[in-house]
């Protein structure tokens, strides 16, 4: 099993000091959050939260993740990153292309494209996409991705993205593997049928293991079982190093963690107190689950 260091929520001026420390910690990667504004109002409900509220405010930092990964990628040398995950739903996937290339390229292929729909009418609809229809946008612009991303002169025609010949270069020297987010059927299905992953939100352990063996067969469906597929988990009821090797033993591969919490350093704690939190979760579990 590896391990991501989740820094949603950190001051913005701590990243690089934590990306650091974790990189020298033995951390896989750096789960990068996603969040274009605070709404004052919101016309859906939080789909993470028992009862439908966002855990963060108006004042919560947030950095877009795109432009955190380069910043982090040019302050370390081995560490990866990923959007966990990146809202499709307000992004024009032509754009998108350019800027996840780009990011590939300038971290030497540490990067992964963590993607979800988005699931705030207003993040769409105030950045000019619909929000109706954005499970089969998602859909195409998955497609638009790996196909420019693939390199060459490329053309599309779908029913919500259309364009003529182009070329994106350099093109990444390495396949951006895409990771699917979402609990949903449909999005279980598209993370089985198109991605390289799938990226869980807050999960209890039971409900954890139901997906990871719903994913399987939905992998066997699609004819795609012997393929690699990477779990990545959020899990909030199975800490320490015993619940760290259950997690493994129902198939999650890459554990994404806030480590000073379980030492009781809140989010905008000291930075000293993270990195010992860092360095002590690393003494404690890292190495030490198979």
């Amino acid at each position: 099993m590896k391990f991501s260091l989740g820094i949603a929520l950190s001051p913005l001026d701590q990243l690089i000091d934590l990306a650091r420390t974790a990189e020298e910690c033995g951390f896989a990667s750096i789960a990068l959050p996603d969040s274009l504004f605070y709404s004052e109002e919101v016309s859906a409900k939080y789909p993470y939260t028992p009862d439908g509220s966002r855990f963060w405010t108006a004042e919560t930092p947030w950095s877009d993740p795109l432009v955190t990964a380069a910043a982090l990628g040019a302050a370390t040398s081995t560490i990866r990153f990923y959007t966990q995950v990146l809202k499709l739903g307000p992004r024009n996937p032509v754009l998108l292309a350019r800027q996840v290339g780009s990011v590939a390229n300038l971290t030497g292929n540490r990067f992964g494209l963590g993607v979800g729909l988005g699931w705030s009418p207003e993040e769409s609809l105030w950045c000019g996409a619909p929000f109706a229809d954005r499970g089969a946008r998602g859909d195409e612009a998955i497609e638009v991705l790996k196909l420019i991303l693939g390199g060459g002169m490329v053309e599309y025609h779908g029913k919500h993205f259309e364009f003529g010949k182009l070329q994106m270069s350099p093109a990444p020297s390495s396949p951006v593997p895409i990771y699917v987010g979402g609990h949903t059927g449909v999005a279980l299905r598209r993370a089985a049928r198109v991605g390289d992953g799938w990226s869980s939100a807050m999960m209890r352990f039971e409900e954890l293991r139901k997906v990871i063996d719903r994913l399987a067969a939905l992998r066997t469906e699609y004819g795609r079982a012997d393929q690699s597929f990477e779990i990545q988990a959020v899990c909030i009821d199975r800490f320490g190093l015993d619940g760290f090797k259950q997690q493994a033993d129902i198939g999650v591969t890459d554990a994404i963690v806030v480590p000073w919490r379980f030492y009781g350093v809140g989010f905008d704690g000291d930075l000293a107190a993270k990195k010992d939190g860092i360095r002590r979760f690393a003494d404690e579990v890292i190495g030490k689950v198979a």
